[in-house]
């Protein structure tokens, strides 16, 4: 069953006197996916466990860790050397980027604050907040989860800036 973008209608996620967590909670908003993604990426993140990061993370056309294998790859190099997409990366490429992400996101505890649907992407997507608490100080970090062409939910965009500001 596809979620309409209409569907994902603002909700508040979070109420006063919800714990900071460093597991999942329950899911929120009208299709859990976006919050339990985001709560198993930031996990993940604390873990440092880059594959189970890259496996939740990318864009509407999957994960940025599967490359589609080396025919997949191939076709994709090619087609970026003519402006039709993008070249795979690299598995080193795609830990070092997890490994910076997991860096910067390395955190004490946190909880999702609140969901609401982002328009304009042409597919389902949702801006998930969340408190971080990181050496004492609360930060809020944005998250963009977008509905891949195979159905799963990913993170596509983390509000990095927030933590180093």
């Amino acid at each position: 069953m596809r979620t309409t973008p209409w569907l994902l209608l603002p909700t508040l996620a979070g109420c006063a006197g919800t714990p900071a967590r460093d597991t999942p909670g329950p899911p929120l908003g009208p299709d859990p996916e976006p919050a339990r993604v985001v709560a198993e990426f930031l996990d993940a993140a604390n873990r440092r466990d880059h594959a189970a990061m890259a496996a939740r993370f990318g864009t509407s056309g999957g994960p940025i860790g599967e490359t589609g294998g080396a025919i997949g790859c191939a076709f994709r190099r090619v087609g970026s050397w003519i402006g039709l997409g993008e070249r795979c990366l690299s598995r080193a490429e795609v830990e070092l980027r997890m490994d910076v992400i997991a860096t910067v996101l390395a955190h004490e505890s946190y909880r999702v604050r609140a969901e609401e649907g982002v328009v304009g992407k042409g597919r389902p997507a949702a801006r998930v907040e969340v408190e971080v608490v990181k050496g004492g100080r609360r930060v809020v970090v944005p998250f963009v989860v977008i509905r891949t062409d195979g159905g799963r939910w990913l993170v596509e965009e983390v509000g990095l800036r927030s933590m180093v500001g």
